[in-house]
């Protein structure tokens, strides 16, 4: 019963949220300053021409008219359509999205695995030596911006030591596309049993996975150590040292109580990490739904961008969602002050 109500309290706010991000990202998408009629057109259209392509997109209609007419068009599924790819907004998005998702779960759930139990140790062996390695490492990772990490990799992985793939696509030039099933060539290859397919497919996805790994593993480790460190330090945590317990049941009860908000930030990490996956696509040519919203960013695609940015919000709902179920069942508690 406390889970259905908790649903249904979650559920209830997803409409105002989308609506608020819908009108958010129409208008802002509208100050940004580009005009795409004049794109489209090219340099040597006429007015008469510019006029008609402004009236095919809809923008010789007064602001709040578009609005309404595009959030009619949502409603019923209809995104609006590409003039890059010439498709329809919705069908590049969902074409694409499983392409970010393989390179953002792989990337954050192997950060996770690493940068967790680093956090934790350095939080036992506080202001020791491997605190402060892992700290220094931890700011290290902060501090290489996106893009330089992954041409780095590919610099030395690739140029230096030839032991990568080049940063050309999920799949080398030279091998065959498995058919569309998951949208991951690695699992859509071993499905059908290509084992070509499978293995051009892994090579192309460890270099960027890396970089999305060693994205995420910095603030986790450092925010895992920081939220043990808060458990050790709380009334509990000393009451059961002057208990006289032994090491081992103290280490059980940090990090029990450590998990949920580790688990909370882990996916707080995940929705921010698409957006910055968008840079590690385009150095790798990776061609998932990052790459294509930064391509519509820059060449001013308005649908293409009110439909990147609403599968960016949907995915953070939904993430958020099921973060919260997760530390419901870990803590039913949590359910009374939801």
């Amino acid at each position: 019963m406390a889970l259905r109500i908790f649903l249904i309290r979650r559920l209830a706010l997803f409409v105002p949220l989308l609506l608020g991000i819908l009108l958010f990202t129409f208008f802002l998408v509208r100050i940004g300053g580009q005009d795409p009629v004049g794109l489209i057109a090219g340099p040597t259209a006429t007015t008469a021409e510019i006029a008609m392509i402004r009236g095919q997109l809809g923008l010789d209609q007064p602001i709040p008219t578009q609005f309404w007419i595009y959030l009619g068009n949502v409603l019923e599924g209809d995104l609006g359509r590409s003039w890059i790819s010439q498709k329809p907004v919705l069908r590049d998005v969902l074409d694409r999205f499983p392409i970010t998702l393989e390179l953002l779960l792989w990337g954050t759930l192997i950060g996770a695995l690493v940068a967790v139990p680093v956090g934790l140790r350095a939080a036992f062996k506080h202001d020791r030596l491997f605190d402060i390695v892992s700290r220094s490492i931890s700011l290290l990772g902060f501090s290489v911006p996106t893009y330089f990490l992954g041409l780095l990799m590919l610099f030395v992985f690739f140029y230096l030591l030839g032991w990568a793939p080049p940063g050309m696509g999920r799949i080398s030039l030279m091998v065959t596309p498995p058919p569309t099933v998951t949208g991951s060539y690695l699992i859509d290859s071993l499905l059908i049993g290509n084992l070509e397919g499978a293995r051009s497919a892994l090579g192309q996805l460890v270099l960027p996975v890396l970089c999305v790994a060693i994205i995420s593993a910095a603030p986790i480790a450092k925010h895992t150590r920081a939220i043990a460190l808060e458990v050790m330090s709380s009334d509990y945590v000393r009451y059961a040292d002057a208990t006289g317990l032994e090491p081992s049941a103290r280490i059980r009860i940090v990090l029990r109580n450590s998990r949920t908000p580790i688990l909370t930030f882990v996916g707080t990490e995940l929705t921010g990490l698409i957006g910055t996956a968008a840079l590690i696509e385009y150095v790798f040519a990776w061609g998932g739904l990052g790459q294509y919203g930064l391509n519509a960013i820059i060449r001013g695609d308005f649908s293409a961008v009110q439909g990147y940015v609403l599968a960016l919000a949907l995915f953070s709902l939904i993430v958020f969602l099921v973060i919260d179920i997760l530390v419901l069942l870990l803590d039913p508690r949590t359910a009374e002050t939801s």
